[in-house]
């Protein structure tokens, strides 16, 4: 059979491969790929996080093709380059991959295509990632959405999602291609070893990346977690939400196979709740294609003007080390350290804080969760980060300031969650949790290492924030 590479990225997977079914309807045999080429990817090259476990995710991948009689083939350097010489090197008449969005690699990939179709090879991109491609839905005027509302509706009316496919039985064997690399070559793990957490089989919330865990982490879900899920998914010291977000980001699971999973054992409701989280996802991806720039700049150009706080060092680390004095805010940014993820409620009440209460701008929030967070993924940091600050498609106005005590107190009404990530804590009574130093609890929380006050108030930083406003207004 005549060789044809398939290119695999942030689509680590056997099942549901539109590229790797593409190859074997072909006739062709499929010869996996991974280059490693962070350099292509812009200002947005993968953060350490992200990294650590793209390592043991490729891993795993590479584990399930040997499986089957196949393995991965890494090489790190220029993609076209790399595609070019396994091509000559193995007779590769094709390249399968599938497409991604981000604009960088957007802008890559359509000029490896080009390249290699001048040079006679078949080069094929394919929606392994996606429900929609972010130019198959638009207005009634045939413009991009700029509202989630309309989007989904436009989305569901469109509904027909792919059907879900097995993995291949088995797949051709190659032997070694010149320029491979161990994957240890890639320098992919931290030296330090500060992800040993992520995975230590002794937590509970520990991860396993991976297809294998991707299918393990779904099943948890439709058999434990659903249920209730509407509702429950706000409450951080519950276990209701999916954590399928850095499996879907790495692609060790698609988006319809997620749904296929839920339809026939889900209460309608609890499903339709957790498919428009879904649609969320899908809208980042149609904005930051339609809009590649709000990577780094606002979509609403007013705040160009607004009067952001030069970010003093010594707050911003207070922020990223959970030590602002605000309990529910240190209790997310201590969970993001220690599991490279964070309960989404929570990740909006510390994006308000940082921009809002402390009125730093939401590029030095969204650089800290891309390197921090294990499912960072460049659409959905810059969409909600935006929608939070205020100044993005379909955002929060900026003037609904989340109070980080009264979010506390409603969703974390025991202060069960505060109490878990930040022990200084765990002490006072329960009420006394969401902000001690109002509950006369000052005195017992700096005893124990916590900081005596919010490094902003409540009161002060809503105050500042709307007079900025307004001054951007005038």
């Amino acid at each position: 059979m005549t060789p044809a590479i398939v290119w695999f990225r942030n689509d680590l997977r056997l099942r549901d491969h539109p590229a790797l079914q593409a190859a074997l309807k072909a006739g062709l045999a499929p010869l996996p790929v991974y280059i490693h080429a962070p350099h292509e990817e812009g200002d947005w090259a993968p953060g350490a996080a992200s990294n650590a476990w793209r390592h043991r995710a490729l891993v795993a991948l590479d584990a399930d093709l040997r499986r089957r009689g196949s393995r991965l083939h890494v090489f790190a350097g220029d993609s076209l380059a790399t595609l070019q010489a396994v091509a000559a090197a193995t007779g590769a008449t094709a390249v399968f991959w599938h497409r991604r969005h981000e604009p960088a690699v957007e802008e890559r990939d359509s000029r490896i295509r080009r390249t290699l179709h001048r040079q006679g090879l078949r080069a094929e991109a394919h929606n392994g990632h996606l429900l929609f491609e972010p130019w198959q839905l638009a207005t009634r005027n045939g413009d991009p959405f700029r509202v989630f509302t309309p989007f989904w509706k436009a989305a569901l009316a469109a509904w027909n999602p792919p059907r879900v496919q097995p993995a291949p039985t088995a797949l051709p064997t190659f032997g070694a291609v010149p320029g491979e690399v161990p994957l240890d070559a890639l320098g992919l793990p931290p030296r330090r070893g500060w992800d040993a957490r992520f995975w230590d089989p002794r937590f509970l919330d520990r991860w396993t990346p991976g297809e294998q865990g991707a299918v393990a982490a779904l099943g948890r879900f439709t058999q434990e977690r659903v249920h209730g899920y509407d509702k429950g998914r706000d409450v951080p010291a519950r276990s209701l939400t999916s954590r399928l977000s850095p499996h879907l980001h790495f692609g060790e699971i698609a988006p319809w196979r997620v749904i296929d999973a839920l339809v026939g054992n889900t209460a309608p409701e609890q499903r339709a709740a957790y498919v428009r989280e879904l649609g969320w996802r899908e809208f980042a991806h149609h904005v930051l294609h339609h809009f590649p720039h709000t990577t780094d700049t606002n979509f609403n150009r007013r705040f160009d003007d607004f009067e952001w706080a030069e970010p003093a060092p010594a707050t911003l680390d207070a922020w990223q080390q959970g030590r602002t004095g605000v309990p529910i805010v240190d209790a997310g940014m201590r969970e993001l350290w220690a599991t490279g993820w964070m309960h989404n409620r929570v990740r909006m009440v510390v994006a308000s804080y940082l921009t809002k209460h402390l009125r730093i701008h939401w590029r030095d929030g969204a650089r800290w969760f891309w390197d921090t967070l294990v499912d960072a993924d460049l659409a959905n940091n810059t969409l909600g980060w935006q929608w939070v600050a205020g100044t993005g498609v379909d955002a929060a106005p900026y003037f609904r300031v989340f109070n980080p005590v009264l979010q506390a107190r409603r969703f974390d009404p025991d202060g069960t969650y505060i109490a878990h990530w930040v022990p200084e804590l765990r002490g006072l009574p329960a009420a006394a949790r969401h902000a001690p130093w109002e509950a006369g609890a000052a005195d017992e929380a700096a005893r124990s290492g916590y900081p005596r006050r919010p490094l902003v108030g409540m009161a002060e930083g809503r105050r500042d924030a709307l007079a900025a406003l307004s001054r951007m207004k005038a």
